[in-house]
Order: C-alpha cells, then sequence, then structure tokens
C-alpha cells in the first residue's frame, strides 16, 4: 500500500508514471480504483434517476436491471473512465511532491474528495460549465455553495445541513440569492441541470452555451410571480415527509411510472399506508398518496403565503 511507503517513494511512484513508465502507472492505478468506485457509486447514483429502471448498470449490477432483459447504461464506464483519467493524467502526478510527509494516497483522496472535482465531474456529465457570478459569491461565505447547490435544485434544508447551517440562515440566504438574481434578470441561473443519457432516453445537452457568465448567456427578463411561487413551494416542500417528498420527485417531476415507483417503494422496504406491507402496496394506493401529497403542499404553500401577506418582507 502507498500509505506505508516513504512519502518520496509515492513521489517517485507519482512522477515515474507520469511520464509513462507501465508498471509504476499499473500500481497507481490500483491505487484509485477503490477511490473512483465509490465516488461514482455516489456521483452515478445521485443523478440516475429513473435510468436504472430501464437499463443493466455496468459498474453497479445490483444497481440496474439485468443485462439480459435490457441494454448496458454507458454512464457509469464512461463516470469511471473520467475520474480514472483525472487522477491519473500527467500534469496531475507531476504536481504531487509528498511534502510535509503527504502520502500519494492522502492527495488522490484530497482531490477525489473535493467540490471542486464535483463541480468538473457535473461539467462533463451534463456538458456545460457552471461559474458562480460575483455578485453571489460576494453575498457571504457560504453564497458560492448555496448557488450551485440551489442550481441542483437540492431543498434548502438539505443544503443548510451539508454547509452546517442553521436552516433560518439558509434560507435567508437563498432568499438573497434569489432577489440578487431577479434584480438582474438573471433567476435562470438556477434552472436545475437536465439529466441527458447516453444510452437513448436523453436527448441533447442541457445547455447550448459554455457556462453562466454574464457575457455567455443572453439576459431573459423573469417574472416576478414565478419568484415568489418559487418561494412558496420550496419553503412548503420542507413541509412534506422524507416519502412524500420521494413520490412526488419520481411521479411528479421525474415522470416515472407507478410499477417503477412501486418497485422502489418495496425494495427499500418503505409502506405508504398504515398496516400494508410494501410488496402488497396497489397502484391506486400509491394515486391517492401523491394526490394527498400534491394536496399538502399546495396547502402549506397557501400558508405560508397568508403569513408572507401578513408581514413577510422575505423577497423586497
Amino acid at each position: 500500500m502507498a500509505d506505508q511507503q516513504d512519502p518520496s517513494e509515492d513521489r517517485e511512484l507519482a512522477h515515474g508514471a507520469a511520464r509513462g513508465d507501465t508498471r509504476m502507472r499499473q500500481a497507481v492505478s490500483d491505487l484509485v480504483h477503490p477511490m473512483v468506485m465509490r465516488q461514482t457509486g455516489i456521483f452515478c447514483k445521485r443523478y440516475c434517476q429513473s435510468h436504472h429502471f430501464h437499463f443493466a448498470c455496468t459498474l453497479f449490477p445490483e444497481w440496474g436491471r439485468k443485462p439480459s432483459e435490457v441494454p448496458l447504461c454507458n454512464w457509469g464506464n464512461g463516470s469511471y473512465g473520467w475520474m480514472l483519467d483525472e487522477l491519473t493524467k500527467p500534469d496531475r502526478l507531476l504536481c504531487f511532491e509528498a511534502r510535509d510527509g503527504a502520502t500519494l494516497s492522502n492527495y488522490l483522496v484530497s482531490i477525489i474528495c473535493s467540490q471542486s472535482f464535483y463541480e468538473r465531474w457535473k461539467d462533463w456529465r451534463f456538458g456545460r460549465r457552471v461559474r458562480v457570478p460575483t455578485y453571489i459569491q460576494e453575498l457571504g461565505q457560504h453564497a458560492s455553495r448555496m448557488f450551485l447547490e440551489l442550481h441542483n435544485g437540492d431543498a434548502v434544508a438539505s443544503i443548510a445541513q451539508r454547509l452546517g447551517m442553521v436552516l433560518a440562515d439558509a434560507e435567508t440566504l437563498a432568499k438573497d440569492i434569489i432577489a440578487e438574481l431577479t434584480r438582474r434578470h438573471r433567476l435562470y441561473l438556477l434552472d436545475p441541470p437536465k439529466v441527458v443519457s447516453l444510452t437513448g432516453l436523453g436527448g441533447g445537452n442541457e445547455d447550448d452555451g459554455d457556462g453562466v457568465l454574464e457575457a455567455d448567456i443572453p439576459d431573459h427578463s423573469q417574472d416576478p410571480q414565478r419568484l415568489h411561487d418559487f418561494g412558496m413551494l420550496a419553503a412548503g416542500w420542507q413541509a412534506l415527509s422524507p416519502i412524500e417528498q420521494f413520490v412526488l420527485e419520481n411521479m411528479v417531476v421525474d415522470e416515472l411510472d407507478a410499477n417503477a415507483v412501486l418497485q422502489a417503494l418495496c425494495e427499500s422496504g418503505i409502506s405508504i399506508v398504515e398496516g400494508v406491507p410494501p410488496d402488497q402496496t396497489n397502484r391506486q394506493q400509491l394515486y391517492y398518496f401523491r394526490r394527498k401529497a400534491v394536496a399538502k403542499l399546495a396547502k402549506q404553500a397557501e400558508l405560508i403565503d397568508d403569513d408572507s401577506k401578513n408581514g413577510d418582507q422575505g423577497f423586497n
């Protein structure tokens, strides 16, 4: 193991692999393999959505359908290859100097677990580049991360937990970001990425431009009412249970078939009807559960809207 070697030996290994030594390159690839498998399992599954119901996963057979039943999905192998190249390319390995006793494993782990690595993977995965405007960065310490997470479509409560923020502070920051983008007619920068497939379910890149720099994207005015509705729905969403969020995300947002959602609930051991085991839940019960969740979301949004009209000036 590289962690047990003298850091100077790790430096020789990294630089030798960068120069093309076959044996050393193989040693570096063996070192990187478990790191890449772990991150691929996290990143790829995070954006898999309905793919594993229609395709066989090339890296994690238990995740998708059986290869004999459906075609293979190429995103797993693609992600593995991209990460392997990112970590073992010559320029990357030549930067390793084993300073302060750092091992090659430490060096590579710090890269693959970094936020910048995650953002670069998303650039590759979705065929676009996302940059945080300077005026958003100036809003505070966590503003850049908040902007990127909102762009991904994540809930504010989840973002607050990841950033270690108090929920009220995270909600205030999210509103400040939305308000600033609205003032500049650039709320479209928070439009979430669209998942496209190498295997035929999707079509085309999510972005035609090269990024979100002000000079790169045309100016499109936003209806202020859209901002208001977005805020009400986002706040109302937090009142839903995790199961209600899961069902709405899959049936309403991702438009998955009821059978696929029932299968996912069954595999996870989640019951949506008290006293009814997951494997005995039927489509009618699922649709009823969805209608109740939608009604609850609408009701919560109305209550929050009423409170806002009675004194909340969050978007003014």
